[in-house]
């Protein structure tokens, strides 16, 4: 079965610059993928290289088996990659509505379909986006979003000032449009106990690399190469194999 989203060997920066190097991912449709790892380690540009806003210096990235050009976003959103990005980049001088209206075109759903995964924009329907709370405003951005039908979702730092109870009602819309549409989703975010609850899987970015990756289940049931992975004191391949190496005896097991 192919990968709804898969790229390999990807590396890239800002223009010569490295930001991360020899990159693979593979999420299949209806799955949900989490990027973590420490400031400045690369996560923001390695999304942005995957949703073609940044030319990659080398590796692939193919949607549905099918390779994407590098660098070429328009070619990027008409094979279904749509980025929510950590400013939102809404049009805050249109409407909620006149938002949503723009972003899904002639062919697409009606705004108001948006409103069955965030009721709570309802109420500011006809209010400029500029005037609306950072949570409103993020909801809206993901409305923006998913009202294209994304084949898959990028998610840059969903969380990023705002309140827990808010964040939690956007990841459990991820899970459900993720599960719902068949949605490959990749997001990058701070808080790492959220992000095991909510993704499928999980990659640590350090120094530009992938130095832990593997099931969130498996993940979250080592938190120390958890740590270790994010200060960059191991070089940790595969949270599966990790576990296979420390899991205790039998004997140890029933002490």
């Amino acid at each position: 079965m192919t990968a709804r989203l898969e790229c390999s060997g990807l590396a890239g920066g800002w223009g010569p610059l490295p930001a991360f190097h020899d990159v693979g991912l593979s999420v299949d449709a209806g799955r949900v993928h989490a990027i973590l790892g420490p400031n400045g380690a690369g996560k923001t540009t390695l999304l942005l290289t995957l949703a073609g806003l940044l030319a990659a210096h080398d590796g692939t990235v193919s949607v549905d088996g099918v390779e994407m050009k590098s660098g070429r976003a328009t070619a990027a959103v008409r094979a279904g990659i749509v980025l929510v990005p950590d400013n939102r980049e809404l049009f805050t001088t249109l409407t909620v509505e006149e938002n949503l209206r723009v972003a899904s075109g002639r062919h697409g759903p009606p705004p108001r379909s948006m409103l069955d995964l965030f009721p709570a924009l309802e109420a500011r329907w006809k209010l400029r986006a500029g005037s609306l709370s950072g949570g409103e405003q993020q909801m809206l951005a993901m409305a923006r979003a998913l009202i294209q039908q994304p084949k898959v979702l990028l998610v840059d730092e969903l969380s990023m000032g705002l309140a827990p109870i808010i964040v939690e009602r956007l990841f459990g819309a991820i899970r459900q449009v993720a599960t719902e549409h068949q949605c490959a989703v990749v997001f990058v975010e701070q808080y790492v106990g959220l992000a095991l609850k909510v993704a499928d899987s999980i990659s640590v970015l350090n120094r530009g690399g992938v130095v832990l990756h593997g099931s969130a289940a498996d993940i979250a049931a080592q938190p120390e190469e958890l740590e270790e992975a994010y200060l960059g004191s191991t070089d940790v391949r595969s949270a599966e194999s990790t576990r296979e190496t420390a899991r205790p005896s039998p004997q140890s097991a029933a002490q």
